[in-house]
This record gives structure tokens, C-alpha cells and sequence, in this order.
């Protein structure tokens, strides 16, 4: 019988043979901290160690500065200064400081991660990292504190979900809305501590952009990771970035053809349509065109699961059709997931088209993913978001968010009712 990837994954990185079900030790590659819950895993590891023990291996440790940087309070800014300091003690370099933007966009950027890789995150969406066929996983403060000791963690091997996906998205139509449709038919449990592979001639043909949408909302299904081998211009762009020992790993870390998976799953996306994610929950899903109308307060558009280049161009193509100008009947804020896309969308003129078009722009964060950034809302108010949660108050207390593609959240912005795209585009 074939190995799954997770499976080779882990054999990989446990030094021996697993099988699903086995609670195992694994090296770490990476082990990364925010700097919210940063300053938790250094001071919980010097308590434990004491404050001038040295962590296992400085350069298999980063930390990201990417939900409240700049920091908007003094004590935000103490917790990031703890983090500097102990990075310069221990000779860590890879601190990501509040110009660089969301951890994951940014190790993937400069050319950290490679097929293969475990690492430990503190933000439960790590596993985004998934979308280039990395094991990443985010934990609590104490495993990540723990992991600075030996660079170990264990694990329990989890089943394999299989999802293929076919088919080609019509205008108005992208990857969030068949990732939202995935979570409307799984539900907030369908996926409950497995690895997912995304395979099939969609997926093959996918941008890393839409790689990364697909896999950050798995963790709302409760899977335990998702993962796509690089290919065609994706593997690429990896390989420029993270070497060409890349090519190799994307083949070592692929599923055997006669691999054994819990649940196989097909899906064509050739009729889909703009979906969203109703109050208050992910998977309380609808076509756009069943809540066309309904008045909004705010959109937001950014976020790890839609933050990236292409997004910020799929957006730029409704509002250009639409007229190029937002309502003034809602505020509209769009987020670059680095710093480096930020620079791309200055260079391209998008950013210059969305600043006269009365959108606000605001520094490469998480964002409104939750309500420790600009943005957050009042009770009562409602709003269009690409992030991944919807929960009541997860942007103010009392608020409401749907979820949906930035092409549908500009669409929003621009009518000021919840629109459906194609009605823009035609």
C-alpha cells in the first residue's frame, strides 16, 4: 500500500516508519511566534530554563510582527520589544518587524519553506502553509516554548481526506467561493484532525494566491493540515525563492498513486457561483445573489486567506467595471497581506485606483480578522469581509460580518448593498 504525504512527511521528519494513528516525535524545522503570544513563549521558556538558557538552534526560530504592528498601545509594544531583546540575545535573526507583514505570506516570500517542512506556529492558521506541501501547524505558547529546548515536537498521524477538484471558474467565480462552498457541504466539523490533499486539473492550474485561500480555511473545518505539492508557475516561483532543491521535495513528499485515504472526494467548479459565509458562522453558506441587497456598513478586503496580489487585481477589475468609486454609503478597507504586495499594487496602480476610488489602505497585518486592528466595529453594524471568521463580535462586539471573495466584497463596496459580481462584470 502507498504513503500518503502527511505519512512521508513524518517519516521524514520522526526518522522512522508511522502509520496513521501513531503518536510520534518529530524535528522541527521551523518554530514561529507572533507578536501576539510572542512575548507569552519567551518568558514561559526562561521561566522554565532560566532567563540565559539557549535555545536549541537559533536559526530555525523567527518571529512575525503581523497582528497589531505598528503596536496601538504601550502594552503591545512592550510585549514586541521583549521579543527584539531576547531575539538579540539568542542571535536570532529572522525577527519580521512591523514593516514586513502576515508570517506566513512572509516566510513563504523570502524563500523559507520548502515540501517536507514541519513547523510550529502560534497562529492557527499556520497551516496555510500547506500550499507549497509544508507540514505547518499552529500550536499554544507552552509547545512552542517547549520546542525551543531540543526543536522537537510530537504528533498524532492523522488520516488523509482526498479532494479532487476540476473544472474552470466562470467570470465573477474564484477559489474562495468553492473553498466556501466546501465549507457550506463539510460544515465547521467536517474535516475534524485530518490532512487534506487537493489534487486535480484545477488545483494544478491554481496561483499560489488561490493555493493559499484554499488551504487557510481548512483550519474552520477542523482539519489538522492541508496540502498541494508545488506545481507549474507555483513550483517555480518556489524555486527561485527557496532553491532548487524544491523541485526534488515537491516529487520525494507526493502522494503514491495507490495511497489510502479515509474519504475521497470530487468536485467540478465549471456551474459554481459567488457564495458567502452568513452571520454568524463560516459554514452558514448562501449564494451571493440569495442575499443581494442586504445593507452593509464596512468591507474589508485582505486578510491571510485573501490578501495577495491577485486578489487586490481580481477586486481592481470589479471596481474599474463598476464605475472605479466606492459608495459613500460604506467604509471600505483593503489590507495587503506584506509589504511586498503592498509595493506591487503601488507600482502596478491599483493602490493609486483604490485611494481615489475612497478605499482606505492599511498596514500588511492579519487585520480585521479580529477587532485588535484599525477598523473594528461597532455593535449592530454589519460587514463584508475575505477573512476567515465570521463569528459574532470576532470584529466588535454585537457585529456581523458575511464572508466572501474579494470580487463579491467589491462588489459590495461599490453598489453599498451586498452584489453579486457578475452583475457588474456581465
Amino acid at each position: 500500500m502507498g504513503k500518503t504525504s502527511i505519512v512521508k512527511i513524518m517519516e521524514k521528519s520522526s526518522g522512522h516508519p508511522v502509520k496513521v494513528g501513531d503518536r510520534v516525535w518529530c524535528s522541527i524545522d521551523w518554530a514561529t511566534a507572533r507578536d501576539f503570544g510572542g512575548a507569552n513563549c519567551v518568558l514561559q521558556f526562561e521561566k522554565e530554563m532560566g532567563k540565559d538558557a539557549k535555545v536549541w538552534d537559533p536559526e530555525k526560530i523567527a518571529f512575525t510582527f503581523d497582528l497589531q504592528a505598528p503596536a496601538h498601545s504601550e502594552k503591545v509594544a512592550t510585549n514586541q520589544k521583549i521579543i527584539r531583546e531576547f531575539c538579540k540575545k539568542q542571535g536570532i535573526k529572522r525577527v519580521f518587524d512591523v514593516n514586513h507583514g502576515i508570517g506566513q505570506h512572509v516566510m513563504l516570500e523570502a524563500g523559507m519553506i520548502k515540501p517536507g517542512d514541519v513547523i510550529l506556529g502560534t497562529d492557527s492558521h499556520m497551516n496555510l502553509l500547506g500550499s507549497v506541501g509544508a507540514f505547518a501547524t499552529g500550536v499554544g505558547n507552552s509547545d512552542i516554548a517547549a520546542s525551543y529546548i531540543a526543536g522537537v515536537n510530537w504528533f498524532r498521524v492523522p488520516e488523509t481526506m482526498k479532494i479532487e477538484v476540476t473544472g474552470k471558474f466562470q467570470k465573477g467565480v474564484s477559489m474562495r467561493d468553492f473553498l466556501t462552498r466546501l465549507v457550506g457541504d463539510l460544515g465547521a466539523g467536517g474535516m475534524d484532525f485530518l490532512a487534506v490533499e487537493f489534487v486535480g486539473e484545477t488545483i494544478d492550474n491554481a496561483s499560489l494566491a488561490d493555493r493559499i485561500t484554499l488551504c487557510s480555511m481548512v483550519t474552520e473545518m477542523s482539519g489538522k493540515v492541508p496540502l498541494i505539492m508545488p506545481s507549474g508557475e507555483v513550483l517555480k516561483w518556489l524555486v527561485e525563492r527557496a532553491g532548487p532543491e524544491v523541485e526534488k521535495l515537491a516529487k520525494e513528499f507526493k502522494a503514491d498513486p495507490d495511497a489510502e485515504y479515509c474519504k475521497v472526494l470530487k468536485y467540478d467548479v465549471t456551474n459554481l457561483e459567488p457564495l458567502a459565509s452568513c452571520p454568524d458562522a463560516p459554514d452558514n453558506v448562501k449564494p451571493v445573489r440569495e442575499v443581494s441587497g442586504t445593507a452593509v456598513d464596512q468591507i474589508h478586503i485582505g486578510s491571510c486567506s485573501n490578501g495577495r496580489f491577485e486578489d487586490f487585481q481580481a477586486a481592481y477589475e470589479v471596481l474599474k467595471a463598476g464605475g472605479g468609486k466606492v459608495s459613500d454609503k460604506v467604509r471600505t478597507i483593503i489590507t495587503p497581506s506584506t509589504s511586498e504586495v503592498q509595493l506591487a499594487l503601488v507600482k502596478s496602480g491599483i493602490m493609486q485606483a483604490f485611494l481615489e476610488a475612497g478605499i482606505v489602505c492599511t498596514n500588511p497585518t492579519c487585520s480585521l480578522c479580529t477587532a485588535e486592528h484599525y477598523g473594528a466595529m461597532p455593535s449592530g453594524d454589519v460587514g463584508c469581509s475575505t477573512t476567515n471568521r465570521n463569528f459574532i463580535g470576532k470584529v466588535g462586539k454585537g457585529s456581523h460580518t458575511y464572508l466572501m471573495s474579494p470580487m463579491s466584497a467589491m462588489a459590495t463596496a461599490v453598489k453599498g448593498v451586498i452584489t453579486d459580481p457578475r452583475d457588474i462584470l456581465g
